[in-house]
């Protein structure tokens, strides 16, 4: 019997809590004789060429879109972009340079570079050779929220190419403000934009995703590997430490469908952790155990965000006597800063001093199980946009719709327009 996941008390203070920025969130004048195909410069210039298909594929459209366009956060990728990011993402706080500073060193401890956008150049390779594996020719496009490629750039580019409808991916799996309706204000404000130009686009998106089959599997088979690569065979000593992007706690409290009980975000990342403790320790026959914790504390010391923090979590675990942990990033579907520094840095720091052995489990990336899941989905979205009936597969936990609901993660300091979404 292998034991449920632990929910540690969260420490009085959080000291250690990292001070990183959180990765918080129709006819146009072409007319329904619009191309439906993007000419080649767009997809030329959405970011790198990808690979052609060969002479002899036979593709066709996944209608009724004529684009996917992959949305993530955005990153710097020089110093000198390091402070423009930051006041981007930060906008409208109010916060003083001198603080996004201290936040800023992480990224110059990288050479001023945030890996995520070379994560995105990699898993729009991906999808769209998945496309291309399964016979369809759609383009797979990129734009981010905070840097370059923008979205909204992606879009124009999109749309003077001949896209009259496009179906977005984004980067973020879970529900709550700033990993779903933040990124549907971002589509919002981007056609309202180029609405105002004459540029008429509409836009869907694929549904939060923590809850669909290849997501968890996927996760699941890395945490397995990991236990294994750890090789720590006495089950008291050994712990899985499942780790996600703190929020605040009234952000966390808010999350779901505005008719809901809340804490969808906590809740899904919470059924994750619970299957792969049940299904990896079935594999491997042993009683492992686990718990939820969080990085990138960000926001003022007295306001609550979700706690413990990883730091004080591995601590409290080494106090215990546990002498091995597998550390695996559930929240966060690439190695990007908050992987990168927070986990791979800091937490491997902390664990160092401690004496105990820490293996961190790669996110899912551009796992060909991931990818794929992440094309079903698209076909899903695509298949109801064609008024198909589609049984949505879900697991861990419940399909959440590809139409947010009224009132789903409200921002909770200014109402917005948001796309995809029935409020």
């Amino acid at each position: 019997m292998n034991s449920p996941i632990a929910h540690p008390e969260p420490p009085e203070s959080s000291e250690t809590a990292s001070e990183s920025v959180p990765d918080p969130v129709q006819a146009g004048p072409g007319g329904p004789d619009a191309p439906a195909g993007l000419s080649d410069d767009v997809v030329a210039a959405a970011t790198e060429p990808l690979p052609a298909p060969g002479p002899h594929e036979e593709l066709v459209a996944m209608l009724p879109y004529d684009a996917v366009v992959l949305l993530s956060f955005g990153g710097p990728e020089a110093t000198e972009e390091v402070m423009p990011f930051l006041r981007r993402v930060t906008a409208g706080r109010g916060i003083p340079d001198e603080r996004l500073e201290s936040v800023a060193h992480h990224y110059y401890d990288f050479g001023g570079v945030s890996p995520i956008n070379d994560q995105c150049r990699a898993l729009r390779s991906a999808l769209h050779g998945e496309l291309r594996r399964r016979g369809v020719a759609t383009p797979v496009l990129w734009g981010n929220r905070n840097s370059d490629p923008f979205l909204t750039d992606t879009l124009r580019e999109a749309y003077d190419g001949g896209a009259r409808k496009v179906l977005v991916i984004t980067t973020s799996a879970y529900s709550c403000y700033s990993s779903c309706r933040q990124y549907r204000e971002d589509i919002a404000a981007a056609q309202i934009e180029l609405a105002e130009e004459g540029r008429e686009l509409a836009v869907d998106k694929i549904r939060p995703y923590a809850s669909h089959p290849s997501f968890g599997r996927a996760n699941i088979r890395l945490v397995t590997d990991a236990v294994r690569e750890i090789d720590q065979p006495d089950d008291d000593k050994l712990r899985l430490v499942f780790v996600t992007h703190s929020i605040p706690e009234a952000m966390d409290d808010t999350s779901g469908p505005g008719d809901g009980e809340g804490n969808l975000y906590e809740h899904q990342h919470d059924e994750i952790a619970h299957v792969a403790i049940d299904e990896a320790g079935i594999t491997l026959d042993r009683n492992l155990q686990g718990a939820l914790v969080y990085c990138s504390r960000s926001g003022a010391p007295g306001s609550p965000w979700l706690e413990p923090d990883v730091n004080d979590h591995l601590r409290d675990l080494a106090a215990k006597g546990v002498t091995d942990v597998v550390v695996a990033p559930i929240g966060f579907i690439s190695d990007h800063m908050e992987v990168k520094y927070d986990l791979d840095t800091e937490a491997r720091e902390t664990a160092d001093e401690l004496g105990l052995k820490m293996v961190r489990v790669p996110t899912v990336g551009v796992d060909p199980e991931f990818v794929s899941g992440l094309i079903d989905l698209a076909e899903e979205r695509a298949a109801q946009a064609r008024g198909e009936q589609v049984v949505p597969p879900a697991w861990p936990g419940e399909a959440r719709p590809s139409t947010c609901a009224p009132g789903c993660c409200p921002n909770l300091r200014t109402a917005k327009p948001a796309a995809c979404g029935s409020d």
